[in-house]
């Protein structure tokens, strides 16, 4: 074997021995039969370099191999990601390739989040990449809009101090100070009014007590009325008040049937007609006993004799004597 045979052998072991070397130091296995490789497209990486872990449900599967911008002048200005598997774990092309924070101290991730669903993904394929927000880009998102709204609040409050300013000239505040004073004297007088109630109050203490008290025992009675009412048997008294109803009742009809002297007296009319003629013939009699007395007890020495009863006298009230 000439020596030139040895130095290309050992150029070409010392040439296969650094390229795996080198694939070793970022742990890449050339000789593995599993190893698929995976192109993803983002607008943006967040920072995700070649090297940077690729996971499967935390399990690191790969590597990112490459990143370049998409030839294609439609899509100018993204980039392309080529990732690279070493097993054969199989998911669809519906999986998503997220690019994610690593963490705090920096540095991007990518995790396939498989999908079973559909076509399974081979080497070559090109899976739908998504970029997580950062703890850093979220607290962002977030406050931007606080912070527009702010910044609103603050030209509004701006603009509302500027027309306070102009409306509120010098005759304008001294009326909001002569207010203001007013108002002072409106609270120094509440303070007074207090004062004296609390001073009349202190003063008719004990009879505000006493009333109190005499209030309490109006209470306590109308407590003791109450139970009283509520021992009461109201049955009974309503048996009573029927039972005595019911004999008023049978007195009235004995009346309205004309039975006893109350009955008939209610019911014979020439009962009614006779007393009503006594009535009336004594009217006359006490009448003509008020005109003419002599006639009733005459006493004379000379005989003198009455003079006799004048009906059309006696109904004009007219003596005879």
């Amino acid at each position: 074997m000439s020596k030139e045979l040895k130095t290309g052998i050992i150029s070409v072991i010392i040439i296969g021995l650094f390229v795996w070397g080198y694939n070793f130091l970022k742990r890449q296995d050339l000789f593995s039969a599993t190893q698929r490789n995976f192109f993803i497209e983002y607008n943006s990486i967040q920072g995700l370099n070649k090297a940077s872990l690729v996971t499967i449900n935390g399990l690191q599967v790969g590597r990112v191999v490459d990143i370049q911008f998409n030839p294609d002048i439609k899509k100018r200005g993204k980039l392309i990601v080529k990732i690279s598997l070493d097993n054969n774990f199989k998911f669809s092309k519906k999986s998503v390739a997220k690019i994610y924070s690593a963490s705090l101290m920096g540095g991007q991730n990518l995790a396939i989040i498989p999908s079973y669903e559909g076509e399974t993904a081979v080497s070559g394929d090109y899976l739908k990449g998504e970029v997580e927000s950062d703890i850093f880009s979220s607290v962002s998102e977030k406050l931007n809009p606080i912070q527009a709204k702010l910044e609103n609040v603050i030209v509004s409050a701006d603009s509302l101090l500027s027309g306070l300013n102009s409306v509120v000239n010098a005759d304008a505040r001294k009326s909001l100070n002569r207010s203001i004073i007013g108002l002072e004297g409106v609270v120094s007088d509440v303070r007074k009014t207090i004062a004296n109630a609390n001073t009349l109050l202190d003063s008719n203490k004990e009879n505000l007590e006493t009333t109190i008290a005499n209030t309490k025992k109006i209470t306590d009675d109308f407590s003791k009325v109450s139970a009283n009412l509520a021992k009461t048997d109201f049955n009974e008294m309503t048996l009573k008040l029927e039972n005595t109803l019911q004999n008023v009742n049978h007195v009235l009809a004995n009346i309205e049937s004309g039975k006893g002297t109350l009955g008939k007296l209610m019911n014979d009319d020439a009962m009614y007609t006779n007393l009503t003629n006594a009535s009336k013939e004594m009217e006359e009699l006490l009448r003509e006993m008020k005109l003419n007395p002599k006639r009733f007890v005459h006493f004379s020495l000379f005989g003198k004799k009455s003079k006799p009863y004048n009906k059309e006298n006696n109904a004009q009230d007219i003596s005879n004597q």
